[in-house]
């Protein structure tokens, strides 16, 4: 689990509830009426703008928001050196069957294995990254529908709660409902806006900048594996996209090693 995420999500929600509590409780601030127009609204408003397995799918990609990166990159980095080794000592033909630590890698160091020359291995693994680029903006995109849509939906609440309450002025039990509708339909936009979809959105697009980052090593180590440039020196090319304190504790303990 994603801690910044959780504690994120959990302290913003938290906040809020004190807040209303504080104030009185929270049962003022919970509008059936209000619920269906900006989660429901927006829930079809969604739908109707992505096509339907783009948008059920996308369910399953925002939770991974809360999910931390599987793949630790000084862990990946240890294993490229130990294939650009065998490559060098046994040959190409032995990394064949290796355990591979990502499916990106594995299809790249396939086509070196089957000898495709460095301008098909490039042109054929850019194609992946950019696939995988799509496939996130897709996601991203039903995201930046609800976000959009959201307050959208908020704000014709509060239209449908004052038409509501200016067609009954004569009836003084009806103004309160009706504000009712109008003030908490704006504010449940809101939330699902800024409090929930946002972040999600922004961790998202967090998630393929750092993809994106881990199929550049990986071309990277292809490619200097088809060279047979020393596996020191490819490992000291891929700690280069390490944050600078995991290059350190890199360093450190090969310092220790020798």
């Amino acid at each position: 689990m994603d801690l910044a995420s959780l504690i994120g999500l959990i302290g913003a929600v938290g906040m809020i509830l004190a807040a209303m509590i504080a104030g009185g409780g929270v049962a003022p601030f919970i509008d059936t009426q209000s619920i269906l127009i900006v989660f429901g609204g927006t829930f079809f408003g969604v739908m109707y703008s992505n096509p339907l397995p783009v948008f059920l799918g996308s369910f399953g990609v925002m939770a991974k928001a809360f999910l931390p990166p599987v793949k630790k990159m000084d862990e990946l980095v240890e294993r490229m050196s130990d294939l650009a080794s065998i490559a060098r000592k046994d040959g190409m033909m032995a990394l064949e069957g290796q355990d591979v630590p990502d499916k990106f890698f594995q299809k790249g160091l396939q086509m070196l294995v089957d000898g495709a020359d460095e301008a098909k291995l490039v042109s054929q693994l850019n194609q992946e990254i950019k696939a995988m680029k799509l496939r996130h903006e897709a996601n991203q995109g039903v995201v930046k529908g609800w976000i959009d849509i959201g307050p959208a939906m908020g704000m014709i609440g509060t239209l449908i709660g004052l038409v509501q309450m200016l067609s009954n002025m004569e009836d003084p039990k009806s103004i309160g409902p009706a504000m009712a509708v109008a003030l908490l339909t704006t504010l449940y936009g809101a939330m699902l806006a800024t409090m929930i979809c946002l972040p999600i959105a922004d961790k998202l697009n967090l998630r393929m900048t750092e993809e994106a980052r881990m199929q550049a090593l990986w071309i990277d180590a292809i490619l200097a594996i088809q060279e047979g440039t020393n596996p020191r020196v490819i490992e000291q090319l891929l700690r280069s996209y390490l944050p600078e304190n995991k290059r350190d504790k890199a360093a450190g303990g090969e310092a220790q090693d020798a």
